[in-house]
């Protein structure tokens, strides 16, 4: 049985609704144009997984009922994690996000620059108003983490030389360092000591691999709906199913899909190409192994908390992220 968003969020809707109502007061500001880019901001939220990792993660670590500081520390999560997804939009050129004209093409460059700029003191100022020194320092590894595996993903792309191990270093430092701060957060912000803090971000580092190494296998056609197909490789991008393949790949093989890939220029044809080669050499077979390597190195470790609702829809949700269809 499908368990849904809603039914895992059921141990945390009342503080998931109480930090919504915080979250939106928060954003609000006397600045005219400020105001309404950040109520379009509050409106575009989407499925809201990074605070429940912070809630549950929280409950768990023996944050029962939730402390302010958690809040204060999911707040401050969606702020820096908002500035950084508005910057990447500039950077990218992006003119939508999930579906919605992202801030740059509504309000042009220049004031999104200052807009990621605006949410990144505001919420570094939430912490410091507030002596979240831990979470702060939590949270800007994380963006700093983020911002290396941008660069170094940048700097690989041009050459198209990424082995495993370069590949899981930008998925652990882009995606996978977010979501470990989540859980550090939470359980930072419910008092845990050092060791549960250490333990609570290992796991969510785990769960974070599994959910890139999921995204990355949506770009060969593994669900109906999602991303479009091929967008990885249409933007250059090396995942683990095509490392994968062409490892196994002779050289003459391995030239041609390398050519495919960096002279795709859109081309249907060749992106397809680099497609079914994909597909016929075991590369999804292998990155779904790794992937539920992953979700199984992060419940063993979910496993050492005190069971407790919060630490089943935990599993639930982790199993949400990577069987997820879009």
């Amino acid at each position: 049985m499908n368990v849904t968003l809603d039914q895992i969020q059921a141990p945390i809707a009342g503080e998931m609704e109480e930090f919504e109502k915080k979250f939106r007061a928060s954003m609000q500001t006397k600045q005219l144009l400020l105001d309404k880019i950040m109520g379009y901001i509050v409106k575009r939220k989407g499925k809201q997984i990074r605070p429940m990792f912070v809630f549950f993660t929280a409950k768990i670590s023996g944050g029962d009922p939730l402390p302010e500081a958690t809040f204060r520390g999911a707040a401050l999560i969606e702020l820096l994690h908002t500035a950084t997804l508005v910057h990447d939009d500039v950077v990218d050129e992006s003119n939508y996000r999930r579906g919605f004209f992202s801030i740059n093409a509504l309000w042009k460059n220049k004031i999104a620059v200052l807009v990621g700029d605006y949410l990144l003191s505001k919420g570094l100022l939430l912490s410091l108003e507030n002596d979240d020194y831990t979470l702060l320092k939590i949270v800007s590894n994380a963006v700093k983490e983020l911002s290396e595996g941008e660069l170094l993903q940048i700097e690989k792309a041009r050459r198209l030389d990424i082995t495993e191990d370069v590949y899981f270093d930008i998925i652990r430092q882009k995606t996978a360092s977010l979501i470990a701060s989540c859980c550090a957060v939470g359980a930072a912000s419910a008092g845990a000591d050092a060791e549960t803090i250490e333990r609570a971000r290992l796991f969510g580092e785990k769960v974070g691999m599994a959910f890139q190494i999921k995204d990355d296998l949506f770009d060969f056609g593994t669900a109906e709906i999602g991303k479009p197909l091929g967008i990885d490789i249409k933007e250059k991008k090396m995942t683990l199913p095509l490392i994968y393949s062409l490892q196994q790949a002779d050289w003459l093989t391995k030239r041609r899909i390398i050519y495919n890939v960096k002279n795709n220029d859109g081309r249907k044809d060749r992106v397809q190409a680099v497609i079914e080669f994909v597909k016929t050499t075991g590369g999804l077979d292998y990155a779904i192994g790794v992937m539920k390597r992953y979700r199984d190195e992060a419940l063993e470790i979910l496993h050492t908390f005190p069971a407790s609702p919060s630490r089943m829809s935990l599993e639930q949700l982790i199993n949400y992220t990577i069987e997820r269809e879009k």
